[in-house]
């Protein structure tokens, strides 16, 4: 683990920061210098809600190294409100609920412990979107 890497994405691992195209005002995560759909400039910052649905899910048996402690974890492919689509670990969910076009939200949770510097690596996952009530 590079720790200068470490450092430099904490904006994307914390709160979903990406781009919004100045020319057709696509939203890009992650952050790109190029709009994806139209190839124009992407320079804006845009900070995502983190909120969206599953729009795709699996488990994971076989984890990769630093994973493994984690194993069987659950992870699927996000649509995110704003439109970009991101792969993330599910958490807070028990398997047997989870279903294409459930409602998840973004927490920020531990990932993986750094053996050799001791660094905790945190990050985005996604759990179901807890139900506001008003009183």
């Amino acid at each position: 683990m590079e720790l200068s890497r470490h450092w430099r994405l904490n904006d994307q691992r914390y709160s979903l920061v990406g781009e919004t195209c100045d020319s057709c005002g696509v939203k890009l995560f992650p952050p790109r210098d190029v709009c994806l759909a139209c190839e124009a400039p992407a320079k804006e910052i845009y900070t995502f809600a983190g909120t969206g649905e599953i729009f795709s899910y699996t488990t994971i048996y076989d984890a990769p190294a630093g994973y493994e402690h984690n194993a069987p974890y659950m992870v699927a492919l996000v649509k995110l409100d704003e439109g970009p689509l991101l792969t993330a670990q599910l958490t807070d969910v028990n398997r047997d609920e989870v279903q294409i076009g459930m409602p998840v939200e973004m927490v920020t949770r531990k990932l993986r412990a750094d053996g050799e510097e001791g660094v905790i690596i945190y990050g985005y996952k996604f759990r179901p979107l807890m139900a506001v009530t008003v009183h």
